[in-house]
């Protein structure tokens, strides 16, 4: 996303803020449901535009769905929150590709909202993973029992495998991070760099190795 369209997202979603904090309450009009599915689509053609007062009008429409739907996949209200505001950065990006004509604006965005909490889990199962194969166990607790030393201890070992993995030749280490950091599947990988399969399995299971020894050496 350029620069630009980041700023004017950041202003838009502050919009949003100021008007979910103003305590109003707003009467409106029942209306029929093609009514509102043409708003909806007219009020994204204007997100395409960069209207941030559509922006806003949408968002206070849906967001409390959306986040609803968040929550029960991911059972976090914090990460849910965090997923809300990324769909609703993705909506400031794509709206001005949503076609009407394939299905309504709420569905769409429940779409987006459920894709973003799904990939979210699936980079934390893979984070996780990447650990355990590195040979690096992480003690979990719960919280009220953590001590100050255990959550140290974590911290030091997260270094470890950052550190780790800075020293490995750059392919591998991109193959890695793309597989257990930004939750792609190996077959995204391969589309994405446009290179074979087996070169980036090659690549994953070569990275993992390296990556393996040099934790022996650190731990």
């Amino acid at each position: 996303m350029i620069v630009g369209a980041q700023t004017d997202f950041v202003r838009a979603f502050s919009t949003c803020g100021e008007r979910m904090s103003s305590n109003c309450l707003f009467l409106t009009k029942p209306v029929n449901e093609q009514t509102s599915i043409d708003n909806d689509a007219e009020l994204l053609r204007r997100i395409g535009a960069m209207d941030r007062s559509a922006f806003a009008e949408f968002y206070d429409k849906y967001s409390p769905l959306l986040f609803s739907i968040a929550s029960r996949i991911l059972n976090d209200a914090s990460e849910a929150e965090d997923v809300l505001q990324e769909t609703f950065l993705q909506i400031w990006e794509k709206a001005g590709y949503f076609n009407p004509k394939l299905g309504k604006a709420s569905s769409w965005a429940a779409i987006l909202v459920r894709n973003k909490a799904i990939d979210r889990i699936r980079a934390s199962q893979r984070r996780m993973r990447l650990a355990k194969e590195a040979g690096v166990e992480f003690a979990v607790t719960a919280e009220s029992q953590e001590t100050a030393n255990g959550a140290v201890h974590g911290r030091e070992k997260a270094k470890l495998i950052q550190s780790a993995l800075v020293e490995l030749p750059p392919e591998q280490r991109r193959a890695i991070e793309m597989t257990y950091f930004s939750g792609l599947t190996q077959a995204e990988i391969s589309e994405q760099l446009k290179e074979p399969l087996g070169t980036i399995k090659a690549r994953i299971r070569r990275g993992m190795l390296n990556l393996r020894g040099r934790l022996e050496d650190l731990l």
